[in-house]
């Protein structure tokens, strides 16, 4: 059967309709080789294996998902475009820090915050607990001050000018004020007495002021023509003006708890934390590193035990050194890392180095001092495994992407990052036959300025392929993520890539747990539990149960809230009334009232 293009075309005008029996042969072809690369993915035998209950939660996030794409994200529905003509179009898997607030009132929002995400395993301690709560913990402690090298006596001094916390007993002499000119280096000034004088909104303007030091701005994480160095300059200065209020004596055990109580409200039931130990200062005899990790098992401990934290697993610490300082630095991180494993084994999971890779020493000069580690590890009698960030950079080639072929040979267990692991077909393929997990942040790695929008991300090229990952936030409390653990992570993944699906998400989910260094065990049988999984024996297998069994939980609440939530479908509706039933659903229907005024008074 054809089908003409113009009534009075000859013959061979005459166009094939799609049931003719020659296109139904191409299409199945079409289909059958997308199938056959489908087979290849990562998440494939996850999705393959969903009960009915599984693949009908599925099914209902798909058509949310459809729906939203449809009337939430676009610019004739958007509040503020109306009188905003500079403000960007709207869509789905814009900027991260553009879209945020939109994401948050979507219905597909509420169902992945609900899902169970088993573990985090890329994480900083610094960074997972927001400033202003930090600062709230500081104004009840009597001996913290704040200090600077210069007088922050201007507005630019405020912007551009370092200063840092600290805590140390004060003296009741009356020095100058840190906001006047005649501020003198270092005094250290009271926290509270800072505050209240703060010249731009006293308490108020100072904790907004802070916040705005020790974060990642909205502004600052879209202006990606400054380039990486740039906005890692501001990234690192953060972790130096929280460190000292995250290690107070009298904040760091409350830190630790809220960090369990806001991981485990995201679904998140165990955490692989990267920390940064810095050697503890005269100004603080009180502060040592067996305290810290005290502080750490006794709060877990309280957490895991109370009403709240019933079935919280817990936390570990992956120790980190940073890389860009001398051997000396190094190698002293890594005896404090050696003694504090005999003092505190279950706590400490690994090792690891952090900071911008870019300007850091690569995997490759810090040999050295990795192999002294290992033997020393040796001669102690202890197992201290290796969890490397490796190819956080948007080079091809150079030292900092050639750390991933470093990770792989010095024998990291999981990969931090490898934003540039898609480069290297080879690689991929050992990874894969080591059975090494990456840890992929989307949204850091966008603030961060490798990606412009989780659309160009590289992680889609590793789940093609084949690669074991798992979706983490990296450092929440400054790069905008605030204090909703891996949700905004898990909702940009889902939203940006039709292949992934709320299956491919409970694989990646899936993953975290299978990943997760539960617990101290050689590298043969890491790689065999990791193999088995929950058809293994021991606590690997046992998480994966207990996760499975949350996912089941889940995927049924997603059918039974969801499932009969049929705002789209009806026949009769016009386009505008259904988006009207949405709107309401997400407390938008002022918007399109007054688009109706708008269009009554045009006519």
């Amino acid at each position: 059967m054809t089908n003409s293009l113009d009534g009075d075309s000859s013959q061979s005008d005459e166009v094939a309709l799609l049931t003719d029996p020659f296109v139904q042969k191409y299409l199945k072809g079409r289909d059958d080789l997308i199938q056959q690369e489908k087979m290849r993915r990562s998440d494939y035998h996850f999705k393959q294996n969903l009960t009915s209950v599984e693949a009908e939660a599925c099914a209902i996030v798909d058509q949310v998902r459809f729906e939203e794409q449809q009337i939430l994200w676009t610019p004739e529905y958007e509040d503020h475009l109306a009188s905003d003509t500079s403000a960007p179009y709207v869509y789905p898997g814009m900027m991260f820090s553009l879209a945020k607030e939109r994401m948050e009132k979507s219905k597909l929002w509420r169902i992945v915050r609900k899902m169970p995400k088993g573990a985090l395993l890329h994480c900083h301690l610094e960074a997972m607990v927001e400033a202003d709560w930090l600062l709230e913990q500081a104004f009840a402690q009597e001996d913290i001050h704040i200090m600077a090298t210069e007088p922050l006596d201007t507005e630019a001094a405020r912007l551009e000018r370092q200063f840092s916390f600290g805590s140390a007993t004060l003296s009741q002499d009356q020095h100058p004020s840190i906001w006047s000119k005649e501020y003198q280096f270092q005094t250290k000034i009271p926290l509270n007495v800072a505050a209240d004088t703060f010249p731009d909104g006293g308490r108020a303007g100072f904790i907004n002021w802070v916040k705005s030091r020790a974060s990642i701005t909205p502004e600052e994480s879209i202006a990606h023509h400054h380039g990486p160095n740039e906005i890692w300059t501001k990234f690192l200065s953060c972790f130096r003006i929280v460190h000292a209020l995250v290690y107070h004596e009298a904040v760091f055990p409350k830190y630790i708890s809220r960090m369990c109580q806001q991981l485990y409200s995201d679904g998140i039931q165990y955490a692989d934390v990267r920390a940064v130990f810095y050697d503890p200062t005269s100004n603080d005899p009180s502060a040592t590193f067996a305290g810290w990790f005290q502080a750490i098992s006794d709060e877990v401990e309280a957490f895991k035990n109370s009403e709240e934290g019933k079935g919280f697993w817990g936390l570990r610490i992956i120790w980190t050194a940073v890389r860009h300082q001398d051997t000396p630095v190094i190698l002293q991180a890594m005896r404090e890392c050696i003694k504090i494993k005999k003092q505190f084994p279950e706590l400490i999971a690994g090792f690891d180095f952090v900071g911008q890779e870019d300007l850091g020493r690569p995997l490759q000069e810090l040999v050295p001092e990795i192999l002294w580690f290992r033997s020393k590890c040796v001669q102690e009698n202890i197992d201290i495994p290796f969890f490397f960030h490796a190819g956080e950079t948007l080079g091809d080639g150079t030292p900092t992407d050639e750390n991933l072929f470093d990770a792989v040979l010095l024998g990291t267990r999981r990969i931090g990052h490898g934003f540039s692991l898609f480069k290297h077909p080879l690689l991929i393929d050992i990874i894969k036959d080591r059975k090494i997990l990456v840890e992929s942040c989307p949204v850091s790695n966008e603030v961060l300025r490798l990606t412009s929008s989780i659309m160009s991300h590289p992680l889609p090229a590793l789940l093609a392929r084949g690669v074991p990952v798992s979706l983490c936030n990296d450092d929440p409390a400054m790069l905008g993520q605030g204090t909703t653990g891996c949700t905004h992570d898990y909702w940009q993944a889902l939203q940006a890539w039709d292949n992934l699906g709320l299956g491919g998400l409970g694989s990646l989910a899936e993953n975290s747990v299978r990943w997760a260094a539960f617990e101290d065990c050689s590298q043969k049988d890491w790689n065999r539990s990791v193999t088995e999984g929950a058809a293994g024996t021991g606590l690997r297998a046992e998480r994966m149960k207990e996760w499975r069994s949350a996912w089941e939980q889940f995927c049924q609440w997603v059918v039974t809230e969801h499932g009969a939530d049929r705002d789209f479908e009806g026949g009769s509706d016009s386009d505008v009334e259904m988006a009207m039933k949405l709107a309401k659903d997400l407390g938008l229907d002022e918007v399109f009232k007054r688009r109706d005024a708008d269009a009554s008074s045009e006519d």
